[in-house]
């Protein structure tokens, strides 16, 4: 599949998708140091396993994307304070406790290039530290005295436990549909960045309809994003073979390439994926043949071309701001998202 030219790139002169994060990176830098310091702050703890387990997590790396996203869509703006600073800690601090909920569920050995923190503390620490996140989350929003933004956050939470429970119980269910994995990735992936982009807006002073189309943005985004996180896990556009790829196909997940493979593969492929799904030994060599499968019913690139789909109508939200720096960049966001399976 070749890669696609979208509209934002022909605007800003092409920029590469890593040139995009590190535009993100420098132009949320100053907000996002005062995130940082209070997120170190917060996982402080008389509980010395606490702060162990939370920090080694944080510290692991990752883009902080969602934070970011906060960061700048207030700064769309004009914040007269520093609840957009409370908000993008808080949505830190939700993912960072998702993730740790969500290895356990899935038993997940590897997070970020290292052990999940499941396998060096165990998942009963690795639940409760998740926990204490999200009260830690929940503090920093009531610090802002604003119910509304409490209320955005405090929903987002609800419906992405929800979509994870969702999720789990659609593990090697051979008969779910397109319309429910939709349901589930914009439960438990774009709910997250919907309200992360919501608040920024409410707290950088947005109008209601600025507030709605931040909010969109942020949705269809989330959508983008997980789509090709999907098909990141079976190698991305070009089906490489590498480490960490096939772990959904291991944990049974019903993800999009899945879903379309069934649906087009001949009826010995179909029964390969089907004895295959749900294997937690699954070999390197059982995942690369799934994978040609994938392949040769255009399942990646289809799902990619979805995934392009929301990432247009994520864009589409932001043309009011496409004159402003900030904007620009949130713009471009959209493109790396998919891009970044190229």
């Amino acid at each position: 599949m070749g890669r696609k030219m979208s509209g934002a790139q022909a605007v800003t002169d092409q920029v590469k998708p890593k040139d995009v994060v590190d535009e993100l990176v420098e132009f949320t830098r100053k907000d996002m140091e005062a995130v940082n310091e209070m997120l170190l702050a917060r996982v402080g703890s008389r509980v010395e396993m606490v702060p162990e387990i939370a920090s080694y997590l944080i510290d692991a790396g990752g883009k902080r994307l969602r934070p970011m996203l906060t960061i700048a869509a207030a700064q769309l703006f004009t914040p007269q304070n520093s609840h957009h600073i409370n908000y993008a800690a808080a949505v830190e601090f939700m993912h960072t406790a998702t993730l740790l909920h969500d290895d356990v569920v899935d038993e997940s050995s590897k997070r970020r290039g290292k052990l999940a923190a499941r396998m060096v503390w165990g998942n009963a620490a690795s639940v409760l530290v998740g926990d204490f996140l999200l009260g830690q989350a929940f503090m920093m929003m009531v610090e802002t005295r604003d119910v509304d933004a409490l209320g955005v956050l405090s929903q987002a939470a609800a419906i992405i436990a929800e979509g994870e429970v969702f999720q789990l119980s659609k593990a090697n269910d051979l008969s779910t549909q397109v319309d429910e994995y939709f349901a589930v990735i914009k439960a438990k992936t774009a709910a997250l960045f919907e309200a992360a982009t919501e608040v920024g807006a409410m707290a950088g002073g947005a109008t209601e309809a600025q507030r709605k189309a931040l909010k969109s943005f942020g949705a269809e985004l989330g959508i983008a994003f997980q789509i090709v996180d999907d098909v990141l896990d079976y190698g991305g556009a070009s089906g490489t073979i590498g480490k960490n790829v096939g772990d959904d196909l291991r944990e049974g997940k019903m993800t999009l390439p899945i879903l379309h493979a069934l649906q087009n593969a001949s009826e010995s492929d179909r029964d390969f994926i089907k004895t295959n799904l749900g294997d937690p030994e699954a070999s390197a060599e059982t995942v690369s043949k799934v994978v040609e499968i994938l392949q040769s019913t255009n399942a990646l690139a289809d799902a990619l071309a979805r995934a392009q789909q929301h990432a247009e109508h994520a864009k589409a939200h932001l043309k009011e701001f496409a004159h402003l720096p900030g904007g620009r960049i949130l713009i471009d966001v959209a493109d790396y998202c998919v891009e970044r399976a190229y």
